[in-house]
């Protein structure tokens, strides 16, 4: 598992949906530590171009135009991101850096 990767979830807990996407925006250290969780941001098909979203497509192995969300960022356990979608290009994952910049204000 890398920073970057997105995976579809099925059911995650209190969503709607039967299945989100989502993107692991850990550090790799941690990613690669035997801690059990990592931090995610998921993603929706809608969003509204504020600075604290990412748009993905089918570049990102996405089936239609979706945003990563990085103010609603998850703890995800590792086990449950099994079923990989695609990975962030070097120039969106500087884009989703400078998101989750501007939604925790740093």
């Amino acid at each position: 598992m890398t920073r970057g990767e997105l995976y579809r979830v099925r059911k995650p807990g209190g969503d709607p949906k039967q299945y989100r996407i989502f993107t692991v925006v850990s550090r790799q250290v941690l990613i690669d530590s035997k801690f059990s969780t990592v931090v995610c941001a998921p993603v929706f098909t809608n969003g509204e171009g504020l600075s604290t979203q990412v748009a993905v497509d089918l570049e990102e192995g996405m089936k239609h135009p979706s945003w990563i969300m990085g103010d609603n960022l998850v703890s995800m356990r590792k086990t449950d991101l099994t079923n990989y979608v695609g990975s962030l290009s070097p120039a969106k994952l500087l884009e989703l850096n400078r998101a989750l910049k501007m939604a925790l204000d740093l």
